[in-house]
Order: structure tokens, then sequence, then C-alpha cells
């Protein structure tokens, strides 16, 4: 009996999950239009919802990020430790002139923004291209968290010898029943139904943090005992920082994920989503506030349960199942189900999120514009298949994904900033932006990404003592010149080419500018 008090946890939280979908369901149908309202929630997020949805949370946060923290130590505190800033740097730069734009081009979606402040029909459907494929990328990630804790908590599960891609037969049911929740509950309630779970989810999540945190400490004998157990493991670079001749996240690449997570957040589709729906700018100001601290409360504990994780749980073939494996071990089962429910409600609340924005993405951005008489009904029929279709092809890649998590969240984050990050900025602050300019930087800044990934996949197919410099080799990771990531080479091309091809072109038209900038 015992064994079956972390499902019904989970079953609860996924029952409340349904439930949340229901109820916006209802509130979508309240004014607006299906595409206001489905999609954008009518343009109604209040303080707690901005803040806590905003937290950029998901499968990385609680099953990649803990699985690096317990691989490689007390190094990975640098990694999280600008989340601290993430909203000043997001609410606060963007915020409030994003709203602005948003209600002054009456966009729907990020792409759609983007169009209307340039007047380009090809720079908007470049973006929501490049949107669907970013984020159906990093979904994979998020479906093989959800099927990993599902795997391990759900007993019965058949389990036979057939495997797909090493996967076993457990992990395939789990991914299946995560997909079909996580699916039913988002195509019912859009918009609404993401930003309202990934709300009661990330309540769950501090909850789960605030009861993991003592428990690891107390079972561990402290974090002088999980450091000791992991320099054992690992090696002494368990317990240095970069530049104290660890290699993993050398010096370069520790102050790259430190810019990422602060300045390339800002550039990541669901928060620039979040700041095109929010109520009024005093909205913005509390929920800058709420942030700030929610993050302090979650992320600093969660370095230290996986610095514990190593004495209890020192040698775990897959690192990315540290985070069940520890609560299962530190709680009893009914805690454990409530531990749980926070990385499983983090993957559920991103899944759907994304789930949304790619259906927009498609319905919206593409079939809307080229079919502008289309019915409410067939735009509803429509949204529903992309988010079923889009769901699909993740679960799909969930089971061909790497080892690591991380590798994936990493990849994505970097191209999404890469993609809209110097874009957005343009649209929302430079008058001299031209459409030219907006389409180089996208383009040049995730190409660039993605010409280092390929060198990456290369060089390991060919050269198989081949080493890209971080202590980790693996068929997913890329070169980083001069030690620095991808994505810091990225944004750089992005920004140089976004200044460079819009000096080099005709100005904006008057009448453009005088719309968007009425202040001048």
């Amino acid at each position: 009996m015992s064994d079956l008090l972390p499902l019904f946890a989970l079953i609860l939280m996924m029952a409340a999950s349904m439930w949340i979908g229901v109820t916006a369901n209802r509130a979508t149908e309240k004014g607006g239009g299906f595409l206001a309202g489905y999609f954008l929630g009518n343009r109604g997020l209040g303080s707690w919802s901005m803040a806590l949805t905003a937290t950029v949370m998901s499968g990385g946060t609680f099953m990649g990020f803990p699985s690096l923290v317990y691989q490689y130590g007390w190094v990975l505190a640098l990694w999280i430790a600008s989340y601290m800033v993430v909203p000043l740097c997001t609410f606060a730069v963007l915020g409030k002139r994003f709203g602005q734009l948003t209600r002054l081009t009456g966009a729907i979606t990020l792409p759609e923004l983007l169009r209307e402040r340039f007047q380009s029909q090809t720079l908007g459907i470049a973006a929501s291209a490049m949107m669907i494929f970013i984020l159906a990328f990093s979904l994979i990630a998020q479906f093989k968290a959800g099927a990993v804790i599902l795997q391990l908590v759900l007993p019965g599960l058949p389990n036979s010898a057939w495997t797909l891609h090493d996967k076993p037969a457990a992990f395939i049911y789990a991914l299946a029943i995560f997909a079909v929740v996580v699916v039913s509950y988002t195509v019912y309630g859009g918009f609404l139904a993401a930003v309202w779970t990934d709300l009661f989810q990330s309540v769950l999540m501090a909850v789960g943090v605030m009861i993991l945190f003592p428990l690891a400490l107390i079972k561990s004998g402290g974090l002088a005992a999980g450091t000791l157990a992991g320099v054992q493991a690992a090696g002494p670079g368990f317990a240095l920082a970069p530049g104290a001749g660890r290699d993993f996240l050398p010096i370069g690449l520790a102050l790259s994920f430190f810019f990422m997570w602060s300045i390339a957040g800002m550039g990541q589709p669901a928060t620039l989503v979040r700041l095109m729906a929010f109520k009024d700018t005093q909205t913005l100001r509390h929920a800058m506030f709420l942030l700030a601290i929610y993050n302090t409360l979650i992320y600093l504990p969660l370095v230290m349960v996986f610095i514990c994780a190593r004495a209890l749980l020192p040698n775990l073939d897959k690192p990315d199942e540290v985070m069940p494996r520890m609560a299962l071990l530190v709680a009893n089962p009914l805690v454990a189900g409530i531990i749980l429910a926070a990385p499983f409600g983090a993957v559920m609340a991103t899944v759907s999120g994304f789930l949304v924005q790619i259906s927009s993405a498609f319905v919206s951005d593409v079939y809307h514009r080229l079919r502008p008489d289309a019915s409410e009904s067939t735009l509803r029929r429509l949204s529903h298949a992309a988010i079923v279709g889009a769901a699909l092809v993740s679960s799909i890649g969930a089971i061909f994904s790497p080892k690591f998590l991380q590798a994936i969240i990493v990849f994505t984050g970097g191209a999404a900033a890469c993609a809209y990050l110097f874009p957005a900025i343009m649209a929302a602050f430079w008058k001299r932006g031209t459409a030219r300019g907006a389409m180089a930087s996208m383009l040049g800044g995730v190409g660039t990404v993605l010409a280092l990934y390929a060198a990456g996949w290369i060089m390991s197919a060919t050269q198989p003592g081949w080493e890209p410099g971080i202590g980790e080799k693996s068929t997913f990771s890329p070169i980083y010149p001069l030690g620095i990531a991808p994505f810091v080479w990225g944004l750089s091309a992005s920004v140089i080419l976004g200044i460079a091809v819009s000096l080099s072109g005709k100005a904006p038209k008057n009448e453009l500018l005088e719309r968007y900038f009425p202040a001048s």
C-alpha cells in the first residue's frame, strides 16, 4: 500500500490540473474572441500569475540541473546564481515597453508583434518557423523528464525485456501516459490552462523544495558529507570553483552560463509572451518583487540538496533520475509523492506553455494569415490538432534523447535567445531598426549556434578521441571557441548583424515610427 502513496499524490496533482483546464476554458470564452482568449488569456494576468509563471522552471530545473549538480558539484552554484537577477533583466528591461507594443500592435503572439512592428510578413513567418522548431526541440527534454518520474513511481507498469533505443518498456508506457494527460488539459484550456497550472504547480515546487531540503541534510549527514562523497566519487573538481583546476565548466564557460540565464533569459519565447499578457504596470512591478524572492527560495536549496545526494546515492548510472530517487529515499511515501509533484508539475506546466506557443505560431501566425476568413470552429480544431501533433513529435524525440536533459535545455535556450532577444530589443527601443536588420539578427544568431553544434557533432563522429573542452564527452556537444559557449557567440552575431544590416538600408518610414514611438 505504501508504494501507491507517491502515485496517489501525483494523481491528485494531475486531477487538479485537469480541473484547472476546465476552469480556464470557461474563462477563455469570456470576451476577446477565440484567438485572444486561447493564446493570450485576454491580456489579464495578475502579479502572482506573472511572477510564478515566468520562473523559467521546467524539466531542466528539477531533473536536468540536479543531475549536473550531482555529477559535477559546487560549480553549478555559479551556473544557477544568475537566476536571482532574471526578474530585473526581464521584467525591468523589456516588461513595460513590450506591454505597450502589444497593445499598440494588437498582437496575440510574439511573431505577430515582430511582423506588425516592422511591417514585414517575411519576418513574421520566419519568427513563427523558428519558434516551432526551437520549442518542439525543447519539448523533448520535458517529455523525457515527465516519463522518468512516472516510470519510477508507477507500480505495475509493464517492464518486459524489449527496449526502444535503449529505453525500457516501462519508460515508453510512462511517456504515453504523461503525453495523454498534459495534452488533454492543454487542448481544453489553452493559454490560461498553461498559466494557471503553472501558478498552481509553482506553489507545489516551493513546498516540495522546502520539504526536501531539511530531509536531505539530515539523512546525508550534511553538506560536508555530501561534498566528501562527491570528491571520492567524481574527483577533487567536485568541490572546486571554475579556474581551480577542474575540467568541467572552466571559467569561460561558467561565466557564459551566468550570462545565459540572466541576459539570454530575456529572449525566451515563454517569457516574452508573458510580457504580452499582463494587466498593467503595477502588476509588472509586483511580479518583479515576487519572482526575485521566489527564485532565491527555490534555487539555492536545490544546489545543496543535490550536493547531499552524493552521500546517499554515490554511484547513480542515470544522473537524470537523482531528483525522484532522492525524494523516494529520504521521505516517507506520501511526503515523497508531494515532493515529486514539484518536478512533475514543473514539467507539465512547461509542456503546456510550449504546446500553446507552437499551436499559436502555426494557427495564428501562419494559417490565419493565409485564411483570414477562417471560422472560429476551424481555428479551434487546428489549434487542438497542432498541440497533439507537436506532442507526438516531441514524445518520439524523447525516446532518442541524449544522456543529460540539460544538454537539450542549453541548446534550445541559447538558440531561442539568439533568435528573439535582439529583434525584441530592436522592436521595443530602436527607431532605426529595420525588418531586414531584425531578420539578419534572428537568422545570424541561430545560424551561429547551429554551426557550432554541427561542428561538434562532426568532430565527435569523425575523431573518436575528440574532447569539447568542458570535461564531458557527448555527441550533442558543440565546440566552444576560446572556451566561450555557442549562445554567447550567437548573441554577438545577432547584435552585430542586426545593427549593421539596419544601418546599411533605408530608415523606417515616419508613419511607422510615429505609431510605435508616439512620444517622439
